[in-house]
């Protein structure tokens, strides 16, 4: 097993099961980190577990549906009785919806969006904080989307869960400006994950960026030598804005 700067830490990853959220996860055990992996699929977990081991890593699984806000909120003690603290937050699950005018959105797709994509992580940084505070340098990265900025025809429901994400985070890391933790956005790009085959069907697989590109950019954001805050970074140009103007 590689040691690192992740030996050690104890990292919360949520849709660990596939796409980004399994990239990740996979590449903090392989740097030493212990992967608290959530997902709905227990199957999937499992498999990742599989792979952790494989690695010589250890992971814990939380088979839990972001929808369920209770279970969320009981995520904080039962994670601070079994480990004191978290070190690392990567909120990675979110759900497309449907692409669809906004006004023709029906209230079954836009609560389930807003419920996983917005409430679900304001829930984990309400819940985490305290054990983010813990450590001696925690850290936090969402995921986030272009469409949060561009506002295209169609993806309204995403896109706005994904601004709304932005400025949730952004919030929240200027209120920890005098804490050890620091949260960030990521805007991966084009991806080659599920999510994307759904929104673009007909698009080649192939000619996109696959997960595991990606998520060592995501692990090195939650390192305790990543010092930046408030930012938002685009994977595809590696460009850093902060995700708010200052006044």
């Amino acid at each position: 097993m590689t040691s690192s700067s992740q030996a050690g830490r104890i990292a919360v990853v949520t849709g660990a099961s596939r796409g980004i959220g399994r990239a990740v996860a996979l590449d903090l055990a392989r740097q030493g980190a212990h992967v608290i992996a959530i997902a709905r699929t227990t199957g999937g977990l499992e498999e990742l577990d599989d792979e952790i081991r494989a690695l010589g890593g250890h992971a814990t699984l939380v088979p839990l549906d972001l929808k369920d806000g209770k279970a969320i909120d009981s995520l904080g003690a039962a994670l601070y009785e079994r480990f004191g603290r978290v070190d690392a937050l990567i909120g990675n699950a979110a759900v497309l919806g449907v692409l669809s005018p906004v006004s023709h959105l029906d209230d079954k797709v836009w609560d389930e969006v807003m419920t996983i994509n917005v409430n679900a992580n304001w829930r984990l940084i309400r819940t985490l904080e305290p054990l983010l505070k813990q450590s001696p340098a925690g850290r936090a990265v969402f995921l986030s989307s272009g469409v949060a900025r561009t506002m295209k025809a169609y993806w309204g429901v995403y896109a706005i869960s994904k601004a709304a994400l932005e400025c949730m985070v952004g919030t929240w890391a200027a209120e920890l400006k005098i804490t050890n933790v620091k949260a960030n956005i990521v805007s991966p790009g084009p991806i080659r994950t599920a999510m994307r085959a759904r929104a673009m069907p007909g698009e080649d697989p192939m000619t996109l960026t696959p997960p595991e590109e990606l998520a060592p950019f995501i692990t090195a954001m939650v390192a305790p030598d990543y010092e930046q805050t408030g930012m938002l970074f685009d994977f595809r140009t590696k460009a850093a804005t902060p995700i708010a103007v200052a006044s």
